[in-house]
């Protein structure tokens, strides 16, 4: 995973590598797989025998069982054997370097479209740009078909490229174990699994380069799906998610410290809070783990959805999607060996040629204590390929909604009838990042929904297909009061113009959201800003904000080092409209 200074995170997040650094001459390798990806193609030709649909947890239990610790394995300690997979690095020798590296992984993808009747299409994603003393780069990536070719796309990555402490250090070895061939590993474990079936959205399984030199492998890629206008609906990023131990060092929010070890949790990362499509779609993951996967799991994991876009000071494949407005998160480990920041006393494996397979403990010349737990990325895998299988089902969302509530009673509208269709119904509360409630709608459902009476709440709906599968989730939207017990749209309380939400997480250590509610955006905002001061009065910073009808949010990132209360005030039109406080706490 790329690692970015605390000065330059903030260009990276809004001026991307890829917009100072364009990559040119993008290309698919493989016609057909365009093709595929423009919906130009016949989807009885790549139907296996046998495509009844499956209820989403027997389709889970047999995900599971096809998934192959072993199979990891083995992916893993062949990309160790390449030396290093730096992005400049040798791209003619067999054995050694990206080349190698590259063309192996093409050659896995077509061994497993060899092993299911031609139904998995391999290719290359090529593109010119200087990279490490290299001028052309490409990604690896295969195509599914899916069953409907105008349903659109869903995407799992990770990174195949690796370094040492020197970004551009093509002769070091850097076999890059944990970042990131446990990555590339899950996805090709999941073209091997998953191209035996036939879904209804196509899925692309990608493997990046040049990750860790700005995103920049993704960032093509990204280019290459808006340019040719691929519909893109979802995209799952894997980066540094097969290790189970703690370093020295690791970026925040962190593990608890060295040789601390976790083997049961799973990190979702995504950009946003409120009404934010990133967070549906990691709120959705976690879902399908937990009603799919968990009722069966024979070692339950906790799935868990954090507040920023990755950790502190750092930045992976999925941002570059989230630049180009495609939902998009990314999975990592509970715990990372290091932080990558390669100082003189820096002696964690990431980022170092330590980043190896694990230590010969009796001598006898053969890895025998693994840094990384195969198991572990097998069930990190399977709640990919649960969540990748079900968003793929493409199911349709239910008509637009608004959400009122009385009291504690809760009550959706829709648009057009919804009489004859089951559909699913997520509730949350502004103060959380996951949903609080989600409810099962079907025809003669008679069960009372109920939300917080004082809370802000927010609603968002999914449909649900005729085998249990629900689509994505909708936007959030907030959950309007009404005065009194009519129960009908159009009696809600007046509501002030602003509303400033409690900050997300609070108390927090270094960076943390602010929401504020516009019911109207006036004439004049050129003004409009976000004020951080001090209980004394004294101004911390004062952050221009552009308002926007309904959610806003901005992120504040005060660093380390600070305790206390603190207050945060919007400004409109040259005075404070609404006021809060937040709490620092490292």
């Amino acid at each position: 995973m790329k690692r970015f200074s605390l000065l330059f995170i903030y260009c990276f997040c809004f001026c991307h590598a890829g917009s100072l650094l364009a990559q040119t001459n993008i290309l698919s390798t493989t016609p057909l797989a365009e093709q595929i990806l423009l919906s130009n193609y016949n989807p009885t030709d790549y139907a296996p025998a046998s495509a009844t649909p499956l209820l989403p947890t027997e389709l889970a239990a047999q995900l599971q069982a096809h998934i192959s610790p072993d199979s990891l394995k083995a992916y893993i300690i062949r990309l160790s054997e390449f030396g290093t997979r730096n992005s400049g690095s040798d791209t003619v020798s067999a054995n050694e370097g990206i080349g190698a590296a590259r063309r192996w992984t093409h050659q896995k993808f077509s061994e497993f479209s060899a092993a299911n009747d031609g139904r998995l299409i391999p290719s290359y994603l090529q593109f010119d740009l200087s990279i490490c003393g290299a001028g052309q780069h490409k990604n690896i990536f295969a195509v599914l078909p899916g069953s409907n070719p105008t349903s659109g796309v869903v995407l799992v990555e990770g990174h195949i490229d690796t370094r040492c402490d020197t970004l551009c250090d093509v002769t070091c070895r850097a076999e890059g174990v944990e970042d990131n061939a446990t990555g590339t590993a899950l996805v090709l474990e999941l073209a091997r699994v998953m191209s035996r079936y036939q879904f209804t959205n196509t899925i692309i399984f990608l493997v990046t380069i040049a990750e860790e030199q700005g995103l920049l492998g993704a960032d093509a890629f990204a280019d290459y799906v808006q340019q040719k206008y691929i519909p893109l609906r979802a995209v799952l990023n894997n980066d540094v998610i097969g290790g189970i131990l703690c370093g020295k060092t690791s970026s925040p929010p962190s593990c608890p410290g060295l040789n601390d070890v976790d083997s049961t949790s799973v990190r979702l990362f995504s950009f946003g809070g409120n009404n934010s499509k990133y967070k549906q779609l990691a709120r959705f993951n976690k879902l399908q783990y937990q009603e799919n996967v968990l009722p069966f799991a024979q070692v339950p994991m906790t799935v868990r959805i954090m507040s920023a876009e990755d950790r502190s000071g750092r930045g992976g494949d999925h941002i570059p999607f989230r630049e180009h407005n495609y939902a998009s998160m990314r999975f990592t480990s509970a715990n990372e060996h290091g932080d990558a920041s390669n100082g003189p006393n820096y002696t964690d494996r990431q980022h170092t040629s330590d980043d190896v397979l694990g230590v010969d403990t009796n001598g006898d010349g053969e890895v025998d204590s693994f840094f990384v737990d195969f198991n572990y990325l097998a069930r990190n895998t399977l709640i990919n390929a649960n969540a990748l299988a079900i968003a793929a089902r493409s199911v349709a969302l239910p008509p637009n909604f608004t959400a009122f509530r009385v009291g504690s009673d809760l009550t959706v509208y829709f648009d057009s009838p919804i009489d004859t269709h089951t559909i699913r119904i997520a509730v949350r509360n502004l103060a959380t990042l996951d949903w609080d409630t989600v409810y099962t709608i079907s025809p003669g459902f008679s069960t009372v929904m109920t939300c917080s009476p004082t809370l802000s709440t927010y609603i968002s709906v999914a449909g649900v297909d005729e085998w249990g599968a629900e689509s994505l989730f909708s936007e959030e939207k907030l959950v309007k009061s009404h005065a009194s017990g009519t129960g009908e749209p159009g009696s809600a309380e007046p509501e002030p113009n602003f509303r400033l939400f409690q900050n997300r997480p609070n108390p927090f250590d270094e960076a943390t959201w602010i929401s504020f509610w516009v019911n109207e955006v006036p004439p004049d905002t050129h003004s409009a800003f976000m004020q951080i001061s001090d209980l004394q009065g004294r101004v911390v910073q004062n952050m221009p904000v552009t308002l926007q009808q309904g959610m806003n949010e901005v992120l504040y990132t005060h660093g380390f080092g600070v305790r206390g209360t603190f207050t945060y005030a919007l400004w409109v039109g040259g005075k404070a409209v609404d006021a809060r406080q937040m709490i620092f706490a490292n």
